[in-house]
């Protein structure tokens, strides 16, 4: 917009610099293929948005006032400077729709991706990679506002997520099980035990947590009714990360992924918490868009899809 709000049509700018390089009227507007007339009246309506007079139309050939002698190379640098954006956009777009886009959940994208990524890397070139850490609730609204290409979470049939409802397709990686744990006591026993008469402390996901809507879903079915019931919830998060640090510090037990802990366990900072029971077996798995995807990401999936075919799955 310019003096007045009058709008500006950047085929004035092009028309303007026309005319200033021919000096005239009739072969500036043949140029730019253009009827002389509305060419004349772009270039005044051009003048009204500067304000200005930018031609001295008493010389022959038409010359340039000095407002249009001041005007000309900042317009020069205008239209390359926007020249210059659009291919910067286009480069931006084109990169964005080559490259992979993921949103993984905490826990896995501290255990399982990065591993998981590098033996896809072993057998299929992916380019730029894109990867979003976040609660199993927000990367199934990065997926549903088509932000991301793929999601990767822990799944279980029982606990059908917003992807399995809408049905996006979806490829089984491998299993995990949430197993519960707690700090060892001085004897090397659970500071907080499933069992024991007391009701014991008890870490729990938040309904943000994909494995939180599992355990929520499968608890009275796997370990009764009165299995909710019995346990002190003194602490709840939606990272299963920040539940570990807790168990460690020994503030209580918590249902937590193999794949997170299986370390823990065996250098004795936790123990299991339910005596080798109360576990809860859990898919691995990967989401993707129901639309076409760039060329890569196709790719990936036909070449998870064939790897995952000999394994049973476990959709929702």
């Amino acid at each position: 917009m310019g003096p007045g709000n009058r709008p500006l049509d950047l085929e004035w700018l092009e028309d303007f610099l026309a005319l200033a390089e021919s000096g005239n009227f009739s072969r500036a507007a043949q140029a730019r293929s253009i009827a002389q007339p509305a060419f004349s009246r772009h270039i005044r309506a051009l003048e009204e948005w500067v304000g200005v007079d930018l031609f001295d139309r008493s010389a022959h050939p038409a010359a340039l006032t000095a407002a249009g002698k001041r005007f000309q190379p900042l317009l020069q640098e205008v239209l390359a400077a926007l020249e210059a954006a659009r291919i910067k956009a286009r480069a931006a777009h084109d990169l964005a729709a080559a490259s992979l886009s993921f949103a993984a959940t905490h826990v896995l994208s501290l255990t399982f991706f990065p591993r998981w990524l590098a033996s896809v890397e072993a057998r299929l070139s992916l380019g730029p990679i894109q990867t979003i850490s976040d609660s199993s609730q927000a990367c199934e609204d990065l997926m549903l506002q088509r932000r991301v290409q793929f999601v990767l979470c822990h799944g279980h049939a029982q606990a059908p997520g917003r992807l399995d409802e809408a049905q996006y397709p979806m490829l089984r990686l491998s299993d995990d099980v949430l197993v519960p744990v707690a700090a060892p006591d001085a004897r090397g026993l659970p500071q907080h035990a499933l069992g024991a008469p007391q009701a014991p402390s008890v870490l729990a996901y938040s309904e943000a947590s994909g494995l939180g809507r599992i355990m929520r879903a499968i608890q009275d079915s796997e370990f009764g009714k009165d299995f909710a019931p019995s346990l002190s919830v003194v602490f709840t998060a939606h990272h299963a990360a920040l539940l570990r640090t807790m168990a460690l510090e020994g503030r209580g037990l918590a249902w937590l992924p193999m794949s997170l802990v299986a370390d823990d366990l065996r250098g004795g900072a936790l123990v299991d918490a339910g005596a080798g029971g109360w576990r809860v077996p859990v898919d691995i798995r990967l989401y993707r868009q129901l639309a076409h995807m760039a060329p890569v990401a196709e790719a990936l999936w036909e070449l998870v899809r064939d790897g995952a075919a000999a394994q049973p799955s476990h959709a929702a």
